[in-house]
């Protein structure tokens, strides 16, 4: 495990309730997506969100990797569910009508294939609000970063055919499988909650052939970085900030 610079980042105090965004909505690609960082970064980061969508938890995670490095980052984040997510009292499931509402979610909205067709044209369209300097018209490098289902996407999009981002994170991944890992082909960072099964964490790490940086975040659950995170209470803030570090201090490394 390798690839993580301790003192990249100044962070600003966490709000833990009524926080206001400090980017803008715009159609890339079609898809509602907010945008973030200094107009003049030239490096871009994909986010993609939990099945929650759009949560304050998850705008501010945003908004703190724009900005929070020495290196800034121009940070997009699609909505690519439409204005259709998740219910967040649908997990963790406590009924067999949140398990039925949950699993045709990941069926029909959250479908994998669905999603990954649709980042090369945002990708593209976000290129278009690269600064003049940037080379060859786009962003000089992009990471992507998922939290949960979106670590998944974060996974399939590193593969073997990736030619379009240069490191990869992913937060608390939902659908985390060992074999995704033999195939990555960029850096990548695995920050796992405590409800991740730990087998396939410290397998996913073992078969990644790229430099990597595994940790979990043992007091944490599913979901501390973005819609799940109870920012009101101390532990799950330090450590929200603390995730944020240790991401950032990896894409600085690595993109």
């Amino acid at each position: 495990m390798s690839g993580v610079s301790k003192a990249c980042c100044s962070i600003p105090p966490i709000q833990a309730k009524g926080y206001q965004p400090k980017g803008e909505y715009k159609t890339i690609n079609g898809l509602k997506t907010y945008v973030t960082g200094p107009e003049n970064a030239s490096k871009a980061i994909l986010i993609i969100y939990d099945i929650f969508g759009f949560f304050p938890q998850t705008l501010q995670g945003a908004d703190i990797l724009s900005t929070s490095s020495k290196q800034k980052y121009r940070v997009f984040m699609p909505d690519f569910f439409e204005g259709q997510p998740a219910d967040i009292t649908w997990f963790p499931p406590q009924t067999d009508e949140h398990k039925e509402k949950l699993g045709n979610f990941f069926k029909t909205k959250a479908a994998p294939p669905a999603t990954l067709s649709k980042i090369p044209g945002v990708i593209s369209e976000s290129n278009a609000l690269a600064p003049p300097t940037a080379k060859g018209g786009g962003f000089e490098s992009w990471s992507i970063l998922g939290y949960c289902w979106g670590g998944k996407i974060a996974v399939l999009s590193s593969g073997a055919e990736n030619k379009t981002f240069k490191a990869a994170v992913q937060c608390h991944p939902a659908m985390l499988d060992p074999n995704d890992a033999k195939g990555i082909n960029i850096p990548m960072a695995l920050l796992a909650s405590k409800d991740e099964n730990p087998d396939d964490v410290t397998k996913f790490g073992a078969n990644l052939s790229v430099d990597n940086y595994v940790e979990t975040f043992a007091s944490q659950i599913h979901g501390w970085m973005a819609a799940r995170s109870d920012l009101e209470n101390e532990e799950v803030k330090k450590e929200y900030e603390r995730g944020y570090q240790t991401a950032l201090g990896f894409l600085e490394k690595h993109a």
